[in-house]
């Protein structure tokens, strides 16, 4: 039997949990937005604007797909931990193949769905003539290896909730090493161009499988044997967090998707300036997108471990620490605003975006982090539903109408503050519940009760143990 850790988050310093956690998570992630952003760069240097609106509007669908790999990962993380914070290692395993099975049934369904439906689904995020074709044929490449993609993310989170960040950060790194060496030969020594950087993207997914699976077999012995009737009776509980944290993360593209559609209106400039904007985001921040990822396994392991003092510190010292980077990150935007343009000679609308995201827009990844932080307590706590409330209003009513308003009074920019205040008034949502969550988890928060005086006293009593 390989070596199995133990719940390692229920015990030791929190924000050094939560420190190296989201700094591990967020180098495997810089990685594979960095050759995002390395791909749009390269694309750029063939001098044909349409190639990077194409790519813009290709990657606007292709993260809905993302999206439900995303909260399938979610849902092997929160099961998972919370197993092992319990001391249940057979059950853990149990729970990772039954949400890697149903992986790769989703892996299958989706692009066949998508592909079929390309058409509609590019005309409806505004793109058109050439430029939809173009997109097509990217999304034909990439969009059938949606199953790989989903069983890398779904190995690196299990390897997060045995608390292993250092193997869990392997996968992604080496995966985007794979890609940036392919790129330049597809796009360039091949003349593949747009369809290059698909096909690098493509390969490199599967070979991010496979460095994401192998040390989750090897040193942990992650996976149970496929039992058809194991994995059916698994499936109720599994489908209760993973298709809420699907839901949650499908608000998300479709948040983008409606932000897409309203900078179309001003012109090709307007939507490859938001495409690189788009690259940049999650590269500079992808300690804040790494945190949901990251912290829900410490959410989980103590919350398994009825922990729950420890669970409320951990929610606390996850805001602390998003402040801090987000600050830091905000200032180094600002000083190199002007090469940024440059190297993606961005001109007119295009300029005036990174600009505006180098400045103030950047200090709202605060709030979206904050939102993220709020979703792994929600679904590492067993209110998995009220990630998909937070999400999908923060996307449809805290976007639309703040980008529409903004938009007639600021032009292009107005497309991008918009949706900056949408989330600030939701993240300040989603932490309020959150605390509610916590100081009274299992029950309904809109119901006129207080908490338990058991749960009260059994976190006084976890607080005299430390």
């Amino acid at each position: 039997m390989a070596h199995i850790a133990d719940a390692k988050f229920t015990h030791g310093n929190l924000m050094r949990h939560v420190s190296t956690m989201s700094l591990t998570a967020s180098i495997g992630l810089m990685a594979v937005f960095a050759v995002d952003l390395i791909d749009l760069f390269f694309i750029s240097l063939l001098g044909v604007d349409e190639l990077a609106a194409s790519a813009g509007y290709a990657s606007t669908l292709m993260f809905f797909a993302s999206a439900i790999n995303i909260g399938l990962s979610i849902a092997a993380a929160a099961l998972v931990s919370r197993a092992i914070g319990g001391h249940r290692e057979e059950e853990a395993r149990r729970y990772a193949t039954s949400v890697a099975a149903f992986t790769i049934l989703i892996g299958i369904l989706v692009p066949i769905v998508m592909l079929t439906n390309a058409d509609f689904l590019l005309n409806l995020v505004g793109a058109s003539g050439e430029i939809a074709e173009k997109s097509k044929s990217y999304l034909f490449i990439i969009l059938p290896t949606t199953m790989f993609s989903g069983m890398a993310m779904v190995a690196v989170a299990v390897l997060r909730a045995y608390g292993d960040a250092r193997r869990a950060m392997y996968p992604s790194l080496l995966g985007g090493g794979v890609n940036a060496l392919l790129d330049p030969i597809f796009i360039f020594s091949l003349g593949l161009g747009l369809e290059g950087a698909a096909w690098a993207t493509a390969i490199a997914r599967i070979a991010t499988m496979g460095f994401a699976l192998y040390p989750a077999i090897k040193e942990y012995d992650a996976f149970a044997k496929f039992d058809l009737g194991k994995v059916s009776s698994d499936m109720v509980e599994v489908v209760g967090i993973a298709m809420p944290a699907v839901l949650t993360n499908i608000a998300t593209p479709l948040g983008t998707a409606i932000v897409t559609r309203e900078m179309a209106k001003f012109g090709t400039e307007a939507v490859a300036g938001m495409a690189v904007v788009g690259r940049l985001t999650p590269v500079v921040f992808a300690v804040v997108l790494a945190l949901s990822g990251a912290i829900g396994p410490i959410i989980g392991q103590n919350y398994g471990a009825s922990r729950m003092d420890r669970v409320r510190e951990s929610y606390i010292d996850g805001l602390k620490f998003l402040s801090v980077y987000v600050l830091l990150a905000a200032l180094v935007l600002y000083f190199v605003r002007v090469p940024l343009a440059d190297m993606f000679g961005a001109e007119g609308d295009a300029r005036v975006l990174l600009y505006w995201f180098c400045g103030p827009l950047a200090l709202a990844n605060f709030f979206n982090g904050a939102i993220f932080v709020s979703n792994a307590s929600f679904n590492n706590l067993g209110h998995p539903v009220y990630s998909s409330w937070i999400n999908w209003g923060r996307h449809t009513l805290g976007t639309w109408p703040f980008v529409i308003l903004f938009a007639a009074w600021w032009g292009a920019p107005g497309v991008l503050i918009g949706q900056a205040v949408g989330g600030v008034i939701f993240a300040a949502i989603a932490v309020w519940l959150s605390f509610r969550v916590i100081d009274c988890p299992g029950k309904k928060l809109f119901m006129p009760h207080l908490c338990p005086q058991q749960y009260r006293l059994q976190v006084v009593a976890n607080r005299s143990i430390r």
